[in-house]
């Protein structure tokens, strides 16, 4: 599966969408939902912790957990198109030496990494096709913490979403998946995971799962 995910992956994130990300984390820091995940799962304790996420763009998120506290932090990522950005802003904030970044399906990859005290899946769960595999694997490196944010199961995304992805499918060959926030959860909670805390947004559901 890298190969294809990779592939389509690289064409709606790319280095445009990578440039823009950065612009505006300069400008303006995370967005409301970033910021909402950060602060959920720094309330809980980063000081010295590993954080790994997967699908983590130029590292937005990466780089407030470690000024949070965290050591380290390894990032797995589909599309190359973010990594000329992603080591700008390392190096915008001296961080080169904490973070590993990566390239490859996480799913495949998975079993061969090590655990990391944080996990985090911000706004990726909706872009893999098997949820049950993403959050499941995910769940499997979680040594203390999972943190999500997808969107949510609501009339109006539903009556989008085919829209969407007509236009997804025929110009990037890329979907989009709405789920229950059940289902995404489910994978987790079989491993032992409980959800700790939780926040609606108007789109995006954030979940803290702690082991």
């Amino acid at each position: 599966m890298s190969r294809c995910c990779t592939n389509r992956a690289s064409k709606v994130f790319g280095g445009r969408q990578a440039r823009r990300d950065a612009r505006r984390y300069r400008r303006k820091g995370l967005d409301g939902t970033g910021r909402r995940l950060v602060d959920e799962i720094a309330a809980r304790g980063v000081e010295g912790s590993s954080v790994l996420e997967v699908g983590g763009g130029v590292g937005a998120v990466e780089i407030e957990l470690l000024r949070a506290g965290a050591s380290y932090a390894t990032n797995v990522e589909l599309s190359d198109g973010y990594e000329e950005e992603a080591a700008r802003l390392l190096a915008d904030w001296s961080l080169e030496p904490r973070v590993d970044r990566r390239l490859g399906d996480f799913v495949e990859s998975a079993p061969g990494m090590e655990r990391a005290d944080v996990v985090v899946l911000h706004r990726v769960v909706c872009c893999y096709p098997d949820e049950e595999a993403l959050v499941g694997a995910a769940s499997d490196r979680a040594g203390r913490l999972l943190a999500l944010s997808f969107p949510r199961d609501r009339w109006f995304m539903r009556l989008g979403l085919p829209v969407m992805n007509f236009f997804g499918r025929l110009l990037f060959d890329f979907e989009m998946y709405l789920r229950p926030a059940a289902a995404v959860l489910a994978p987790a909670e079989g491993r032992g995971m409980r959800v700790v805390g939780e926040h609606d947004g108007f789109v995006w559901r954030l979940a803290v799962l702690e082991r």
